[in-house]
């Protein structure tokens, strides 16, 4: 059975430390939370978002490519929370803490994709449209002068081009051929 998107462990882990550095991030002074934490948390909220926009995507390479969002709002995280860091708002045991849960979703992230492009190999009809072939039958012992009826060769013959010529007066058999 399907894994509901509320069920992905991947996107689960990513709301836990968005709802974590929320907590955080809403108890610091109005400069450090307008401009860092804006940016801090917008970035690890995008990496929820974008594993969701992913699960909701129908082909292959759309949910990949919104799994490499994920992941590069994932780096975006790492960045701030190490200027967080170097700024005094989270001490370095927090910081240590959130780079490893960062790592772990970048390995699910990964794992993800990877398990993506596994199953876009094995569908073995992924962008192809095919009709059955048709078969073509002729029989080796009908000559090829049944081809055309009397009818129709008498009617090719009477036919007249702009020049006044019959159409199959200058046909010539493959033996009258001559080629330059």
């Amino acid at each position: 059975m399907a894994t509901s998107l509320e069920d992905l462990k991947v996107l689960q882990s990513a709301e836990r430390i968005a709802d974590d550095v929320w907590k955080r991030v809403v108890g610091w002074e109005g400069f450090a939370k307008d401009t860092i934490g804006k940016q801090l948390v917008t970035a690890v909220d995008s990496v929820g978002a974008n594993i969701a926009e992913a699960y909701g995507r129908f082909h292959y390479g759309e949910k990949t490519r919104f799994l490499y969002f994920a992941r590069g709002s994932l780096f975006e995280t790492k960045y701030w929370l190490n200027r967080s860091y170097a700024r005094n708002l989270i001490e370095q045991k927090q910081l240590y803490a959130y780079a490893l849960q960062l790592s772990e979703i970048g390995r699910q992230i990964n794992a993800f994709a990877g398990s993506l492009k596994s199953q876009q190999k094995q569908d073995k009809h992924f962008g192809r449209i095919r009709e059955p072939q048709a078969e073509y039958l002729f029989d080796e012992d009908e000559e090829i002068s049944n081809l055309f009826t009397p009818d129709d060769l008498s009617w090719l013959e009477s036919a007249q081009t702009d020049n006044g010529q019959s159409p199959i007066s200058n046909l010539q058999s493959p033996q009258e051929a001559t080629y330059d």
